[in-house]
């Protein structure tokens, strides 16, 4: 009788662990896994004074598409919370597949008839940017994002 509750409990343990294992992997959130080579690119962009809304119609309307375009691939955009950045600042995030791809396509976006169209268009009343900080980053071994 020892053993059959022996063998019985055995069972359920390791029925319960091989279903536990099974449930990890089918929620565990999923991974995006890159290139070795892969990068992601910061961008703060500084506006002159009260030419944020200009800045943010001008990429709402027309350079995220223009950027699709250039497989420029965007991963989000954001407006600081806080005075005085929350006035001027937009700050997004870009994924290119190397390096050299992202020269060859800011090369390509900067050149496209259609971009500076719109970016002389967006700054009939004026300059609109006044700074661009750029920085390129690549994931950490223990990063959602790869």
């Amino acid at each position: 009788m020892k053993l059959t509750w022996l063998r019985f409990f055995v069972f359920a343990a390791l029925s319960f662990t091989a279903g536990a294992l099974m449930s990890s992997r089918l929620t565990a959130p999923p991974s995006v896994e890159a290139q070795s080579n892969h990068v992601f690119e910061l961008r703060v962009y500084h506006t002159h004074p009260g030419r944020l809304p200009a800045l943010l119609t001008r990429f709402r309307d027309h350079t995220r598409r223009i950027f699709d375009q250039h497989k420029m691939t965007s991963a989000g955009y954001w407006v600081p919370q806080d005075s005085p950045a929350k006035d001027n600042t937009l700050i997004y995030i870009l994924s290119h597949p190397s390096r050299d791809a992202a020269t060859k396509n800011w090369k390509e976006f900067r050149e496209d008839p259609e971009w500076v169209k719109v970016s002389k268009a967006s700054e009939a009343d004026g300059k609109i940017v006044e700074k661009v900080d750029s920085t390129f980053m690549e994931p950490t071994d223990f990063s959602k994002i790869k």
